[in-house]
């Protein structure tokens, strides 16, 4: 059976689980994938860049190739529905001028507000610095990430994000250019095969400071 779409803003957020066996009858179509990166594609971006690219490894063949990179991430690999590789695109301002030619076609913004943007953000991206442009560009892939795991919570799914695999290997694995590519982190997406654990969080008085 598949699971059903919820709205229930608490369930979604406070029932989030990291889970790590699925059940392996539940296989996620291509198209709904499709809709949950979508929908998760929402996310806040700076100056709209949408650096975020992903590999959805959803095949055997493809699982194959991923698992000796994430060993220890192996049960995850092998009975979620997909894997979901995040990268973040250090060449993703060749998107801008087609982001703000998008945005206004779609009555987002009149053209003169698109050329004087597309002016500033490419003067300011010019300033950046390589690191200073993979940090920007790793926030917003990391927050479309959460922002997917709650897409799946909406959709009936469970996922788990994963940091431990080989980096330095997985853009080329998959043909990327691992120059271009920067990987940020694994999510896997399916029925959860078990409950999964609550996990205690340090108190707010532990971790905010008024002023």
């Amino acid at each position: 059976m598949q699971p059903t779409k919820t709205n229930d803003f608490y369930e979604i957020v406070l029932g989030r689980r990291s889970i790590r066996s699925y059940d392996q009858s539940v296989k996620i179509s291509r198209d709904e994938l499709s809709e949950i990166i979508a929908e998760a594609s929402k996310a806040p971006s700076s100056v709209n860049l949408q650096p975020w690219r992903f590999v959805v490894i959803d095949t055997p063949e493809g699982k194959e190739t991923l698992t000796p990179l994430a060993k220890f991430n192996k049960m995850q690999v092998e009975t979620s529905s997909a894997v979901i590789a995040v990268f973040a695109d250090m060449q993703s301002q060749e998107y801008l001028e087609g982001i703000l030619t998008t945005a206004v076609e779609q009555g987002f913004m009149p053209q003169e507000v698109k050329d004087r943007q597309l002016k500033t953000v490419t003067g300011l991206l010019a300033g950046m610095s390589h690191e200073q442009l993979k940090e920007m560009n790793v926030i917003d892939a990391s927050l479309i990430s959460m922002q997917l795991m709650l897409v799946a919570r909406a959709h009936g799914y469970d996922t788990n994000p994963m940091g431990g695999y080989e980096k330095d290997k997985i853009a080329e694995a998959f043909n990327m250019d691992k120059e271009r590519y920067y990987p940020v982190m694994l999510l896997s997406i399916g029925k959860a095969n078990e409950e999964g654990y609550s996990s205690s969080r340090l108190d707010v008085n532990q971790i905010v400071e008024w002023r």
